[in-house]
């Protein structure tokens, strides 16, 4: 029978418990698919917490992003079938199993030459950098971008899909692991977070400008910092607060005639599927073509789930987290 990790009370990752689960066969419109990777985020094990925007209902299986084999096709699902290789993700968790059923309007084909490993982290984090930067930023070739917590899965995203765009990047992580791990994503070069001088290097690294972009996943003192790196109609893209909500001075925003500007991936997928339907296929074309490729930093087998949600949940690792089924 599958197993999956059942959270019945909110609480911390030692209270989840590995037990078996048999999701039943497919309903209409739907698909079962074996789990093969599940990447495993921040959010994720926030969600567990019960802290999240969105609450889950208990009992609560947690994970947002997966690539699997189909099994079985639920009745009227077309343009699938079993065996294919698939990548889908879920606002609803679901994703630490080995097997589940889902709607087969979240399933997307996996490209070739991608693995199952790349295709189960790539989605939710590329789909960000690549709205947030063309849809928000208005990003233009030649233009210099900051990105805080370049090593995290988004910032790394940020980075490929910034060089793709042809900006110049900037990468700010706070260990030399994690400023490794941003330059070989691309990055042109890697400034320390918390350093003393952490905005003359910024500058610096941009030849003594100011910066266009700032890609912001981390919030907290930092974000008031970053804003103060920004050019004359500069773009701080709000993406996250890892480090806690900000309180930034408006009057900072006032003085550079710059934005900050706010990301909401999930809301705009909801309220304009077209674009969520277009940011994917974009991806998955990226994707393809080695363009871009997320950093896999840890591996962990499906019964060490608690290692790998608190690793998540310190944030130290330099790129993504991933349990692998098998």
């Amino acid at each position: 029978m599958p197993l999956a990790v059942t959270v019945r009370a909110f609480g911390p990752p030692d209270d989840f418990a590995l037990e078996q689960f048999d999701p039943g066969p497919p309903g209409p419109g739907e698909v079962r698919v074996a789990i093969k990777v599940a990447g495993v985020s921040f959010v994720d094990v926030l969600a567990t917490t019960g802290k999240y925007q969105h609450v889950p209902a208990l009992p609560y299986i947690p994970g947002s992003e997966a690539a699997g084999i189909v099994e079985v096709l639920g009745e009227g699902v077309s343009g699938l079938a079993p065996g294919d290789r698939v990548l889908f993700s879920s606002s609803g968790g679901g994703l630490f199993a080995t097997a589940n059923n889902f709607p087969a309007a979240r399933f997307s084909r996996v490209p070739k030459g991608v693995s199952l490993e790349t295709a189960a982290v790539i989605i939710a984090n590329y789909n960000t950098a690549l709205y947030a930067l063309i849809d928000r930023a208005r990003a233009k070739p030649g233009e210099a971008m900051l990105v805080l917590g370049a090593a995290g899965g988004t910032g790394i995203a940020a980075i490929q899909v910034g060089k793709h765009l042809g900006l110049r990047v900037i990468a700010s992580a706070s260990s030399g692991e994690k400023r490794q791990a941003a330059l070989a994503a691309g990055a042109d070069v890697a400034v320390e977070t918390g350093a003393a001088a952490w905005r003359d290097q910024v500058r610096a690294a941009n030849g003594g400008r100011p910066v266009d972009i700032v890609f912001d996943p981390v919030g907290g003192s930092l974000s008031e910092l970053a804003l103060r790196t920004l050019d004359y109609d500069g773009r701080h893209l709000v993406i996250g607060f890892t480090a806690g909500i900000p309180a930034i001075p408006t009057n900072l925003a006032l003085l550079k005639s710059a934005s900050v500007v706010g990301v909401h991936l999930g809301d705009t997928m909801k309220r304009w599927p077209e674009k969520a339907d277009g940011l994917r296929a974009k991806v998955l074309e990226l994707a393809a073509q080695g363009a871009i490729a997320p950093a896999i930093a840890e591996r962990y087998p499906l019964h060490e789930f608690v290692a790998a949600m608190k690793s998540a949940q310190a944030g130290k690792a330099a790129g993504r987290i991933v349990i692998v089924m098998d």
